[in-house]
């Protein structure tokens, strides 16, 4: 999930307020579960194909520091996809006091595990920990999270190799509702360095005219008025107001957050937004399942590099 982030929207959030009820619905919904799914069978018969073949099933090690009640959720989740898919999946459970050159140790390890292909470390750490020195400690050849500096410098020369999983999910979100986003206005909110500034090469790599929004954007509800194509990773619950949203246009919908009365959102203004857009993403259900069927497919293209096989593209 992005980092929580605060944009100066001024005068333009209580210029829109009253247009904020909720309305009918209009925009088509991006169904990422479904998608994802479709993805995840992709992958299994490729790893199947694979094993048929005489190659190794996929080896992913997945690492939690910790006992974050989000992280337990999102490991299990993923480690039961690994199941669906076929790739091995070897837990690494470490408590809380686990101290950084303990996890660093671990990485270096499952670098030369011969059977490992990929390493995830669940995000966030304990507070002792450098997420920046464990994310660097990542062969970058297994770094199926795709945040490893050399993959991300990759991404910016346009020769990518393993992409960040929830930017390239949501690319390929697009690819399967049949947008193309090159020569579109695209507009990223959040420019955070797991969401969304990996968010924003992967749009210009797909030809995209690409704004990012953060922080220090002086009028955010003029530039995603803009935006024909908008992403949303602020980390704000339903920051940015249906009213906002351009008509006809695309909305990605990167958050998820829990309210007092226990329901999920995202950091866009859901019925409001639908009810001008062209396709929107849900909370839950819209990106979320991508990220990790885009995971199972990293892994698995780290796999076919690692032992020297015929591209998974």
């Amino acid at each position: 999930m992005a980092a929580s982030i605060h944009f100066r929207a001024g005068c333009e959030m209580r210029q829109y307020k009253w247009m904020t009820s909720t309305p009918p619905m209009h925009a088509r919904l991006i169904d990422g579960k479904a998608i994802a799914q479709s993805l995840k069978l992709e992958v299994r018969g490729a790893i199947e194909a694979l094993v048929a073949a005489g190659a190794r099933r996929p080896g992913l090690a997945v690492v939690l520091v910790g006992n974050n009640p989000a992280s337990e959720v999102y490991v299990r989740n993923k480690r039961r996809s690994c199941e669906e898919v076929g790739v091995v999946s070897v837990a690494h459970d470490l408590p809380a006091s686990a101290t950084e050159a303990e996890l660093l140790a671990l990485l270096r390890r499952l670098n030369y595990e011969p059977t490992i292909d990929g390493i995830l470390v669940q995000l966030p750490l304990p507070p002792h920990i450098s997420g920046r020195a464990v994310i660097e400690a990542v062969d970058p050849a297994k770094d199926v999270d795709g945040l490893h500096p050399y993959n991300l410098g990759r991404l910016a020369q346009r020769e990518p190799l393993l992409r960040a999983c929830t930017p390239y999910g949501v690319i390929k979100m697009l690819q399967h509702i049949g947008v193309a986003p090159s020569g579109m206005r695209a507009v990223v909110v959040g420019a955070s360095s797991i969401v969304g500034r990996p968010m924003a090469l992967e749009l210009l790599l797909a030809g995209a005219t690409t704004t990012v929004c953060h922080t220090r954007t002086r009028d955010l509800a003029a530039e995603v008025a803009r935006a024909e194509l908008l992403v949303v990773a602020a980390g704000k619950p339903q920051m940015v107001l249906g009213a906002w949203i351009r008509p006809e246009s695309v909305v990605i919908d990167i958050g998820i957050h829990r309210t007092a009365d226990n329901k999920l959102v995202g950091d866009v203004e859901f019925a409001a937004a639908a009810a001008r857009a062209a396709w929107i993403t849900p909370v839950p259900g819209g990106v979320g399942p991508m990220t990790i069927a885009t995971l199972l497919s990293n892994t698995l293209e780290a796999s076919v590099r690692r032992q020297g096989l015929k591209s998974a593209d």
